[in-house]
């Protein structure tokens, strides 16, 4: 169990009650990394703090295996510290049985053998501990590619992100976590989450790109050519005559452009939006091409 998690209520941190699911949990975390993230309020001291603090609640509570750990600690309450201080029985506690330290902060395995408490002990050459923690980018970013810092141990460890990388992303940097008990113990590894950022008009799945493009009602029934948006410009799409709604065009290559391998594709849904208001001339107009359709009956199938 970790000593810094005592005294610190991860669930206020993150505004959720102890019973919170994993779902609702992420959900808080998002919100909270979205409102305090440095990109959004560059020069702000206390954002960037608060996302620090947010984030660090997540690197816990996101995980069920230091969820757990981490309730248990809460659980034992003051008996928690594990230092010399004796348990409501009177012993001391758990890690002392195993554990003690020395004159100038060595440590000395109890379990190695009694001849290290009572000198010519050696310091315990402890391999440090992993550390999980995400990151949040922004949807260009995850697009384009980008480096980030994240502070490990008083260090500021670079972590880079190549172009098209997705929300969720999972890295593992070897030998970038906690330092160990000495100087040549091995350092843990550094486990980053990913993430990314929504955009206001294009949705993502995998390397395509997803986008809803209204057209009207004449569009659709006669055909034309609109123009739609890309990551880097715009195109022009033809809608054949007869175009149903919710139709989907695919624009070859204008998606995401990965690091290695083909770029995805741009996928275009078509919404076909009906006037709420139409002038005299119109309706009359429409009542003329109702009164002379000899089309199919489209509730044929219905039977009635």
């Amino acid at each position: 169990m970790r000593k810094e998690w005592i005294g610190t209520d991860f669930y206020s941190v993150l505004g959720v009650q102890r019973t919170a699911s994993a779902k609702e949990i992420k959900k808080a975390y998002r919100k909270l990394a979205q409102e305090f993230h440095p990109d959004t309020n560059a020069g702000d001291d206390a954002a960037e703090t608060r996302f620090k603090e947010v984030s660090e609640a997540y690197e816990v509570l996101g995980d069920d295996k230091k969820r757990a750990e981490y309730d248990q600690l809460q659980r034992m309450g003051p008996t928690a510290g594990g230092f010399g201080g004796p348990t409501r029985s009177g012993a001391t506690s758990f890690e002392d049985l195993f554990h003690q330290t020395g004159a100038g902060g060595a440590s000395f395995d109890v379990m190695g053998g009694l001849g290290d408490l009572f000198g010519g002990g050696r310091p315990r050459n402890r391999p440090g501990q992993d550390v999980t923690t995400s990151i949040a980018i922004s949807f260009h970013e995850g697009i384009s590619g980008t480096t980030k810092q994240i502070n490990v141990d008083g260090e500021m460890i670079k972590v880079r992100l190549p172009k098209g990388t997705e929300d969720g992303t999972k890295l593992r940097l070897r030998g970038k976590g906690g330092r160990g008990s000495t100087s040549s113990s091995p350092r843990g590894d550094l486990y980053v989450t990913v993430q990314v950022g929504s955009h206001p008009i294009f949705e993502r799945r995998g390397l395509d790109l997803l986008l809803t493009a209204p057209i009207t009602f004449v569009e659709a029934t006669l055909g034309a050519k609109i123009t739609v948006p890309t990551l880097d410009g715009k195109v022009t799409l033809k809608i054949p005559a007869g175009t149903q709604p919710g139709r989907t065009f695919s624009v070859k290559g204008r998606g995401v452009d990965p690091e290695k391998g083909d770029p995805g594709n741009l996928l275009v849904t078509v919404e076909v939006v009906i006037p709420t208001k139409i002038t005299p001339e119109q309706r009359a107009l429409l009542e003329k091409f109702q009164d002379n359709d000899e089309g199919p009956n489209p509730r044929e199938h219905l039977g009635v």
